[in-house]
């Protein structure tokens, strides 16, 4: 096709000679530093350190002209890969959710290594089928877990699998974060189990109900095209000072996060979630919108509407999900 490559990496189950990679360098017409392999790693996280380790950085600027430099140390990354390989004691996090793919819940389940890394332990993940689970079997289902993530999604299948999990760590005090789908069912629970509106739902799934607790923005009912009513991108918030919430980002009051949803926390019935216990502790300053739930009298009960793994890296775990993840251990 008349492509001609400047650098290759060859994927590898195992450790490739010099003298293959001579020969490819040979047929493909390539220097022998520009062969690069990428070979099986005991975690992901290696593979940037072995790319630098055969010099495929130094090969990269030869390449377009930049001068090479002392090769970077490297060490807020070889640390992070340090506390990996020493850390071996096991957490179970249980998540809930109906997405079989576990590719749906991949950032969701990095984050939470990261975050157990940092706090010395490798996270266990454990997958539940929220269409499986009942108010006979949670406690089964759930058994043996230190905390649980009630995932976010679209549409009504598996949403009251999430709710019955979610009233079942709530009353037995079981660390929980609810990511926003994840948080709406957390709202609704309480709704009808604490509020004590049986009907309670949100207008996505029941746009009859009498008790809305979740709906959709007034400025977003006149949308027709279904992609232009979500929320997306960063949004401000700002967090009640003394707040669980607040300590996990380190007692700062204002932050900023990603969402992608399109039903928000119905203002009407803010008050007597406050009276009832479940704090509203983080708003959008523009919109008054309710960004983050907690339950303070439980050890760690917090509802988010924005996703905070979108902005968790190696590097900078979300401070809600190390927040979890103490709790947890």
């Amino acid at each position: 096709m008349g492509i001609q490559p400047d650098i290759l990496v060859l994927r590898t189950e195992r450790h490739l000679d010099d003298a293959l990679r001579l020969k490819v360098a040979s047929f493909c017409n390539v220097s022998l530093e520009c062969v690069v392999q990428s070979e099986d790693m005991a975690s992901i996280y290696e593979v940037p350190v072995s790319m630098q380790r055969q010099g495929l950085d130094a090969a990269i600027l030869r390449k377009i002209g930049i001068p090479v430099g002392e090769t970077p140390a490297m060490k807020p990354w070889c640390s992070f890969l340090n506390n990996w390989r020493r850390a071996t004691r096991e957490i179970n996090i249980g998540l809930v959710g109906k997405y079989d793919l576990q590719d749906a819940y991949k950032s969701i389940r990095e984050s939470l290594n990261l975050a157990g890394i940092y706090d010395g332990v490798k996270t266990k993940i454990h997958f539940i089928n929220s269409e499986g689970v009942t108010d006979e079997n949670v406690a089964e289902k759930l058994e043996g877990l230190a905390g649980i993530i009630i995932c976010p999604g679209f549409g009504q299948r598996g949403i009251e699998g999430k709710i019955v999990a979610a009233k079942y760590t709530r009353t037995h005090d079981i660390p929980t974060i609810g990511i926003c789908l994840g948080m709406q069912m957390m709202v609704i629970e309480f709704a009808r189990n604490v509020l004590g509106y049986e009907d309670a739902n949100s207008s996505e799934m029941d746009n009859q109900t009498e008790h809305n607790v979740i709906d959709m923005m007034e400025e977003q009912k006149s949308v027709t095209q279904m992609g232009g009513t979500m929320r997306l991108g960063a949004y401000d918030c700002e967090l009640t000072e003394g707040s669980r919430a607040c300590e996990a980002y380190g007692g700062t009051t204002k932050i900023s996060e990603r969402h992608r949803h399109r039903y928000e926390f119905n203002n009407r019935y803010k008050e007597e979630y406050e009276k009832g216990g479940m704090k509203c502790v983080g708003i959008n300053p523009g919109t008054n919108l309710v960004e983050i739930v907690e339950i303070p009298s439980l050890r760690w009960y917090i509802g988010t509407q924005f996703h905070p793994e979108y902005s968790s890296t190696v590097l900078h775990p979300h401070p809600l999900f190390m927040s979890f993840i103490k709790a947890c251990i």
